[in-house]
């Protein structure tokens, strides 16, 4: 399997895009996270490796790295664009709490089962699906 730097080099080439330290290393960081982040996140975060890199950078850099496919945009209702991992991840939804705005990843074959009936009972091609299901954590509801 192709590493995400090499999907992600390859990409630029087709595109006619240029590479740079500065996209190498928001790729890495961006790679690195184990969280749903915001571009305010990754961006402090790249801060501490590349001090002079612009906010703009890592917007656009973020936006090619969405385009193949080694991230998606999720949006939790707070209006803050946070972005995920697609590279070796596999299909999953999200249980966010409106309290706390912890994001849990639930994965369901049963889901995705009933998914794929109600698309063929509809004779529907799905091209993107995503469920969220907002409520209240068991930490917050002082069970956890």
């Amino acid at each position: 399997m192709k590493s995400a730097e090499t999907i992600f080099r390859q990409y630029l080439k087709e595109k006619g895009l240029l590479y740079s330290k500065q996209r190498e290393q928001i790729l890495k960081t961006f790679m690195k996270a184990r969280s749903h982040l915001a571009i305010d996140d990754l961006y402090n975060a790249v801060r501490k490796k590349k001090p002079r890199i612009g906010l703009a950078t890592v917007y656009r850099t973020m936006r090619v790295i969405c385009d193949c496919g080694l991230a998606g945009e999720v949006d939790f209702g707070d209006g803050v664009r946070r972005f995920e991992h697609k590279y070796r991840h596999q299909h999953h939804h999200h249980l966010v709490c409106i309290k706390c705005g912890r994001v849990i990843e639930v994965t369901s074959n049963q889901i995705e089962s009933l998914q794929k009936k109600l698309a063929r009972q509809h004779n529907f091609a799905p091209t993107k699906d995503t469920m969220k299901i907002f409520g209240i954590c068991s930490r917050c509801q002082g069970n956890g």
